[in-house]
């Protein structure tokens, strides 16, 4: 190994109140004459700072350093390996990464190497957030029942868990019941600078996550992205993230927001335009005089959204803003002023009088500008200001059918259907609101827009408005701090009374565990065919992810949520038309209720305290008294049940070969799926409902589970069995193989026959026919979601030909060792002619490199031959690597099975 310090950057950082602490001083480089410091984006001095202090002579070199350190914007982008300080996961990733884990485990112990190897190196915490689910809603007990209900259903994951963190070095988890992972990440977690204490040396606060919205803390200044949860698992194992330099693309801000607007409302603004930009695996950073303006709460909001604008991070560099929330949330006065010194130190504070980076580009939103708004009714990139939601819907139901048409026909354009629900009939037509949550860490992380909601709420039930009965409705914060505030400012029990009840402390219907509707009103839905609407405050709403019912989704701030409630439907212009008719008769408008600004503000300031979030997070490892309950036998391997459900080994170190293996080409692939644009990792992984007539409910009723158990896909991701049988199993995906028509359905080539994607899969494999897919564009859009491409594998895929990828789902693939080819500019499977019935070949060699243009025949039945080019999207010389050996985590078990030194 080469010198350590290379570039003779170590410096001692003094401080007014703790000893001396070592830190890498990017100044160094700027002395040298490497760098000019001024001009680099922070969000690139960060990733400077890493490699320079990581920088080995081996694995990261001092050309690496160099490449980082002369970034330009319109540069070669060459590849860099990354070390971030943390990983964070949450448990429907996080269950199937220690599940790989034990089972890498296994397979170490299995070649003769130590097991223990196999152990996060560096620090990691798993949130527990994505199991609770809205069963109960509407009363006062809806929390503890649905706690009850989560902790049965989710017994052997849990203790799996538990297992994992007394078995693992490294790895907290935080218990059910707490919060929401990037609002725990955002409230407690992050420390903004890092203290290594072992070695006394400091550094920016970094993470990857096992969750797409992970960028979330780049709003208090943390850079941190969404990675699959098969390439965290590799960090976890000291591994670096091999990426290319960013491009990164300045958005400049300007003004403040007007009364009235919401970060909602600005986030949506700002993921309509960054959609429209293009910033598909860039970093997006923001700078201008209009940074001052917005609190961190609002800032988060905005990188929450970082994956639905397409961009790696959305990041805010640390300022005056950021310390005046460490303060509030309670963070120790001693780290407070190491971030503040050490920030400066190394030119990642920002001012007022700061110079402008330089930017690959830029663009620029006037706060101003910005209006009251929603998104859907099926993407959140698809912003409708607040006016015209109501004429919007009208014109959409009788539309061609698509991301902004239900294509019903004229003589389906007024049904509606009477329902009779607790003692009242209520007339449900196209449009009714039959979800109202206020959900999500996108927003519950927000005082301004949480007291926003519960104040709208006091006053629309002073009024003595009502939510219309068939409207389902439900709380669920993503802290204990958040009921705090609510309760503390009196304003929970206005929302309780408007049926806000709290009903858990986890994503719920943010992620589709929006639970039942109440039965008529589901009937209703069904036997009368209406179009239905669910109004949340989250950040996506792709098809069939809310609820199977709802086929038109709209993401709003918590106050619109609670208005949409009052109104009941989506179909009117709530900006003009009636909420609801008083208790004195007369009818009440939204601006009769609106907050104003300074009423957000007195009671932020009155109610929100640094004392709620030190007393909430002193103990937030303990978790409740059902969790404390949960027993576990203390062993280094897994003790696998056979009879489980939840938690089984998976066969991906099945047949590992310790010796390098050659790379051949790729013959004889049939078609499972030709997709068009937009196809969500949900599609193709879905995490809620488990139909009842999918394959992966026959193959749970076969295991003697009864109906009211099989939980969620989400929820079984520790089950390969389970995923395997729901991948493609999402009710509203369209393949075109299959007349394009909606659901589980794909053509076998061989027979003819329509059936389920997973029967074909398994028919294709009996017979040793590999499979490929022809998608659009967009391809993997949305979760990281590491099963949409597990899944895949373990049916048989060995090539996705798209469009374009989104960044995470291309990563993820070959990870698993799939092949992402994507079509060359201008051409796709339409413009060549291809139907999916041709059998494809790939030539490809051992000579593979990155980059690398590929030719594709797609022979047709009658013997015609369809040659084209194809850019494999293999983007870097560890992803040959990773594709060669099988995917990402047989690479390191190799590595880690060559530093034992075996025997021969």
């Amino acid at each position: 190994m080469d010198n350590p310090d290379p570039f003779a950057a170590l410096r001692q950082l003094s401080l007014k109140r703790a000893a001396p602490v070592s830190y890498y001083a990017l100044s160094r480089l700027e002395q040298t004459g490497v760098a000019n410091l001024s001009r680099l984006p922070y969000s690139i001095k960060i990733l400077l700072e890493s490699v320079l202090r990581n920088c080995d002579g081996y694995a990261i070199t001092q050309d690496h350093v160099l490449s980082l350190a002369r970034w330009q914007p319109q540069g070669i982008r060459e590849e860099i390996p990354y070390k971030p300080a943390r990983v964070i996961l949450q448990d429907f990733t996080g269950v199937p990464a220690l599940v790989d884990l034990a089972a890498m485990r296994d397979a170490m112990k299995k070649l003769g190497g130590d097991p223990k190897k196999i152990n996060p190196l560096i620090p990691c915490d798993l949130v527990i957030d994505h199991s609770v689910q809205v069963d109960y809603f509407g009363k006062a007990n809806a929390l503890p029942m649905n706690e009850a209900v989560e902790f049965q259903r989710n017994a052997e994951r849990y203790e799996f868990l538990k297992w994992g963190q007394a078995a693992f070095q490294n790895l907290r988890v935080v218990p059910p019941s707490t919060g929401i992972v990037h609002q725990v990440n955002l409230e407690y977690l992050s420390h903004v600078v890092f203290c290594d204490k072992n070695k006394n040396i400091c550094y920016p606060d970094s993470c990857v996550g096992t969750d797409s919205h992970t960028p979330m803390v780049n709003g208090l200044g943390v850079l941190a992205w969404g990675v699959g949860g098969i390439e965290a698992e590799a960090v976890m194992l000291d591994q670096p993230i091999y990426m290319l330099i960013p491009d990164v693309i300045g958005i400049k801000l300007a003004g403040s927001l007007p009364p009235g607007v919401t970060a909602t409302d600005l986030v949506l603004r700002i993921t309509e335009l960054c959609r429209e930009f293009g910033v598909v695996g860039k970093f997006v950073e923001f700078y201008g005089a209009g940074l001052s303006a917005l609190s961190v709460p609002d800032r988060a909001t905005i990188s929450n959204m970082a994956p639905e604008q397409g961009s790696t991070v959305s990041y805010f560099p640390i300022d005056a803003e950021t310390l005046k929330y460490m303060r509030l949330s309670g963070r120790s006065p001693e780290l407070i002023a190491l971030t503040e010194h050490y920030a400066k130190e190394q030119g990642l504070f920002h001012t007022d009088t700061s110079p402008n980076p330089v930017f690959t580009q830029t663009m620029e939103v006037d706060l101003e500008t910005i209006e009251p708004a929603l998104a859907g009714p099926k993407r959140p990139q698809d912003r409708i200001p607040l006016s015209q939601v109501g004429s919007t819907y009208q014109q959409m139901l009788a539309a061609s059918s698509g991301f902004k048409g239900m294509g019903l026909a004229e003589y389906d354009l007024h049904r509606k259907a009477v329902v009779s629900l607790h003692g009242k009939d209520e007339t449900i037509t196209h449009g009714a609101v039959v979800i109202a949550a206020i959900t999500s860490c996108t927003n519950t992380s927000n005082p301004s827009v949480m007291l926003g909601a519960g104040l709208l709420a006091k006053k629309a039930v002073e009024r003595g408005l009502k939510v219309k009965s068939y409207v389902k409705t439900s709380l669920a914060p993503g802290s204990l701090v958040v009921t705090d505030y609510l309760n503390k400012s009196g304003l929970l029990p206005y929302l309780e009374q408007l049926g806000f009840y709290l009903v858990g402390y986890g994503c719920t219907t943010c992620i589709g565990n929006s639970g039942p509707l109440e039965e008529p009103v589901a009937k209703a839905i069904l036997d009368n065919n209406l179009v239905v609407s669910a109004v949340l405050s989250g950040n996506r709403n792709f098809e069939g992810r809310v609820h199977p019912l709802t086929k038109t989704n709209y993401l709003a701030s918590p106050p619109l949520v609670v208005a949409y409630a009052l109104a009941g439907s989506t179909a009117i212009d709530i900006s003009k038309e009636p909420l609801g008719t008083g208790k004195d008769g007369k009818p009440v408008y939204l601006k009769d209720i609106w907050p104003t600004n300074e009423e957000i503000t007195q009671t932020i300031s009155q109610f929100v305290t640094p004392e709620m979030f030190k007393t909430r997070y002193a103990d937030v490892f303990s978790g409740t008294k059902s969790w404390r309950k949960i027993k576990i036998t203390g062993s280094e391997l897994y003790p696998w049940k056979d009879n489980s459900t939840y938690i089984r080994p998976p066969p991906f170190f099945d047949g590992l070969d310790p010796n390098r293996q050659p790379i051949k080409p790729l013959n004889d692939l049939k078609v499972l799926a030709l997709f068009g644009d937009s196809v969500t990792t949900d599609h193709i992984s879905p995490a809620g409902q488990i139909a009842p007539d999918s394959p992966a409910a026959k193959y749970l009723l076969d295991k003697g589970i009864a109906r009211k158990d099989w939980n969620s896909y989400g929820s079984r991701r520790g089950n390969d069995q389970v995923m395997c049988r729901g991948t493609f199993a999402n009710i509203r995906i369209r393949n075109q193989l299959a007349s394009d028509s909606e659901g589980n359905v794909t053509l076998y080539h061989p027979s003819g026959e329509l059936m389920s994607f997973f029967d074909a899969a398994m028919k294709y494999k009996e017979a040793s026919i590999p499979l490929c897919i022809l998608a659009g564009k967009d391809y993997g859009s949305g979760s990281s979601r590491d099963w949409a491409a597990k899944g895949p594998f373990m049916q048989g895929v060995k090539v996705v030909i798209a469009e374009s990828y989104e960044r995470i789902h291309r990563s993820n693939l070959i990870g698993m060792g799939l092949l992402p080819l994507q079509f060359m500019d201008n051409e796709s499977a339409t413009s060549l002619g291809l139907t999916g019935t041709e059998t494809f070949g790939v030539e490809i060699s051992d000579e593979l490199v990155s980059g690398q243009l590929l030719t594709v025949s797609a022979t047709t039945a009658d013997g015609n031959v369809i040659a084209f080019k194809a850019l494999s999207r293999i983007d870097t010389p560890i992803e040959v690597e990773y594709y060669r050996d099988g995917g990402i985590l047989r690479t390191v078990l190799k590595k880690l099975l060559k530093s034992e030194k075996l025997p021969e």
